[in-house]
């Protein structure tokens, strides 16, 4: 990875809460989304509770709502600053949540146990810029989850961004005019990439203050990551577009027979 993607979310971790209209809320959203899909397609869940690692948890929106559904939960992530940020969110909100820094390609070392769910939600997945570490984490994320147990990834729809291929995103408006969010995006020539430029401009004391982050992200197709969980020995694998799960981003499920 070209730009550092530990410094991008290291430099956001403070203000990670301000891309959404209300985090609570996205919160308490996404942990009855991804509760209903996962309840419906584990097989034979413990009677001692689901356990779940996020293996890219950031502040960790993801995790403590799933926490709150009863999950036994373990959050990792590359950024410490995020890690750091995680558990303090975690420990307000009154769940427990076993927090660790790990990378994707390394989860089987630095990570202990196996879960019923391995979870890598909005977008993380595509972080990873070459087939090498795509593979790599693959296997990783395969190690750690249980027999009979189930990987679950989210990501932006790629399929339809390659042929699009938006220069920007949509800036969001909140707090009456007084914040902004958008991204602008520099396509690589061959489109199998795009630098994301993230801007979070807000008004404080009369004056605009532009916050700018940037990283790359593969533009990873659906057929891609799925011959790749399929090789390192994942089954079962479906999508689900966001007309039918209910939520904002394609999630591709694969079990571990």
């Amino acid at each position: 990875m070209v730009e550092s993607v530990v410094d991008f979310y290291d430099d956001l971790a403070e203000s990670y809460h301000l891309i959404f209209v209300d985090w609570k809320h996205a919160i308490t959203w996404q942990g009855e989304v991804l509760s209903q899909i996962i309840d419906s397609k584990l097989e034979s869940p413990s009677m001692a509770g689901v356990s779940l690692l996020d293996c890219s948890c950031g502040i960790g929106t993801q995790a403590i709502g799933l926490a709150n559904h009863g999950f036994i939960v373990t959050g990792s992530d590359l950024s410490a600053v995020s890690i750091e940020r995680a558990r303090k969110e975690a420990e307000s909100f009154g769940v427990e949540i076993n927090f660790k820094v790990a990378d994707f390609r390394s989860l089987e070392d630095d990570v202990c146990g196996v879960f019923d769910v391995v979870l890598s939600a909005d977008n993380a997945i595509p972080h990873l810029l070459t087939d090498e570490d795509l593979y790599q984490a693959a296997r990783n994320m395969y190690a750690k989850v249980k027999d009979d147990g189930i990987l679950l990834l989210t990501m932006r729809d790629y399929d339809e961004l390659v042929i699009t291929k938006p220069r920007a995103t949509e800036p969001r408006v909140f707090d009456k005019g007084q914040r902004i969010v958008f991204q602008v995006w520099d396509w690589a020539d061959d489109s199998k990439t795009y630098l994301t430029n993230h801007f979070l401009m807000q008004q404080e004391n009369g004056q605009w203050v532009t916050k700018q982050s940037t990283t790359r992200y593969r533009a990873l197709l659906r057929d891609e990551l799925t011959d790749i969980l399929s090789t390192v020995g994942f089954s079962d694998i479906e999508w689900l577009l966001p007309s039918e799960s209910g939520y904002y981003q394609p999630i591709v499920i694969a079990r571990k027979k």
